[in-house]
């Protein structure tokens, strides 16, 4: 680079006798200095931010973790989220969690994991339903369940996703087991040793594609993080009305505690509650397809609004998808794609009548947790 530099000063100082300019403005002289320069440097720093010393970025967190890990495809997880439920396994080591109504005003977890090693037990493992596989497309992610709905299964049978379904007898064999103490259907678990063995049964890719671009744009600064110029959100309230989730902020570790079913939202395998960096909210439009069970579908594509969430503030958003292949956007109200806090991130799925059901408090003291009149 000084080589660069060093050579560029020489070429300048030649134009400058050649052509006569010895009496160009002090003014002039130093915006022909500084101007390529500046690019350069910049160019070269968001280069190098990319990998170093073996590390790469986290395409799910924006985290530095092993190079290796970070080119590796995440895996999507469809977990049960009703009290029978209950306690559920392996969440807290996931960089993004999804969470959309089911039927019946039910909700399913989704959480992905860019490293899912030294899991003895994740789940329970529930069915798919279309519109989470679509979310699960738009991180190239393989895709865990047990079993569908009936309208996923053109989507699952066309080789769109790669798809570790438990309703595959060779794959179920291999991948998943049961926990006789819990009652069918909430007593199916996958493991890390039967997650990469259903990957090698079916042969599926373990890499990401080399032009694989990631989903979010986070903040590259290790040292500084984002802090909107929004409203106080001391806890946000999204509004599912049977497991009633809300969020608590803890302005000494900057994240955001879930709570459910009136109390905190554990992971058993390590006996912690489950926290957030970032929370997305995202509004959809859907329609009820199925009168019989209440299946929903639920619209991935389009553009919507919602809120984003980090650091204890909240701003306005909208989101936009082209197709069932792309990642969702989102954007602040002046047009800019929004930057992410490096960390976690939980998505919720909100359908479009239920933004009035949202609760967003700027102060802890002011809000009342659910009863059960409110559940």
């Amino acid at each position: 680079m000084k080589k660069f530099f060093t050579m560029l000063s020489m070429a300048l100082l030649t134009v400058t006798l050649l052509t006569g300019c010895a009496g160009c403005s002090k003014n002039e002289d130093e915006e022909v200095k500084n101007t390529e320069p500046e690019e350069i440097i910049a160019t070269d720093t968001e280069d190098t931010e990319e990998s170093k010393d073996g590390l790469a970025r986290s395409y799910l967190s924006g985290e530095w973790i092993d190079e290796e890990l970070a080119a590796q495809k995440p895996v999507a997880i469809m977990i049960g989220n009703t009290n029978d439920a209950l306690p559920q396994y392996g969440l807290s080591q996931a960089d993004v969690m999804y969470e959309a109504p089911a039927e019946g005003g039910i909700t399913r977890l989704m959480p992905i994991f860019q490293d899912y090693s030294n899991l003895e037990r994740i789940g329970s493992v529930r069915s798919c339903r279309h519109y989470y596989a679509y979310y699960a497309m738009e991180f190239d992610a393989m895709y865990i369940h047990y079993g569908q709905a009936s309208y996923a299964t053109d989507l699952l049978n066309s080789g769109k996703i790669e798809d570790i379904n438990g309703l595959n007898g060779a794959v179920d064999a291999a991948s998943f087991f049961r926990d006789k103490e819990r009652k069918a259907p909430h007593n199916a678990f996958v493991s890390t040793e039967g997650i990469d063995a259903g990957i090698d049964l079916l042969e599926y890719e373990r890499k990401l594609p080399d032009d694989y671009k990631g989903h979010y744009i986070f903040n590259k600064d290790d040292e500084k993080e984002i802090e909107l110029q929004g409203e106080t959100a001391a806890v946000v309230q999204p509004g599912y009305y049977i497991n009633n989730p809300w969020f608590v902020y803890n302005d000494e570790d900057g994240l955001y505690y879930r709570f459910q079913f009136k109390r905190e939202h554990m992971d058993e395998n390590t006996g912690t509650q489950l926290t957030f960096k970032n929370i997305i909210l995202q509004y959809c439009d859907y329609t009820k397809i199925d009168a019989q069970y209440g299946y929903l579908d639920v619209e991935s594509t389009g553009e919507g609004t919602g809120k984003y969430i980090t650091n204890g503030k909240v701003i306005d958003v909208t989101w936009s998808k082209a197709d069932e292949n792309s990642p969702t956007r989102y954007f602040d109200m002046e047009g800019n794609e929004i930057v992410l806090n490096q960390g976690k991130t939980m998505v919720c799925i909100l359908l479009n009548d239920m933004e009035s059901r949202l609760n967003i408090f700027a102060n802890e003291d002011d809000f009342t947790p659910p009863t059960p009149s409110q559940q």
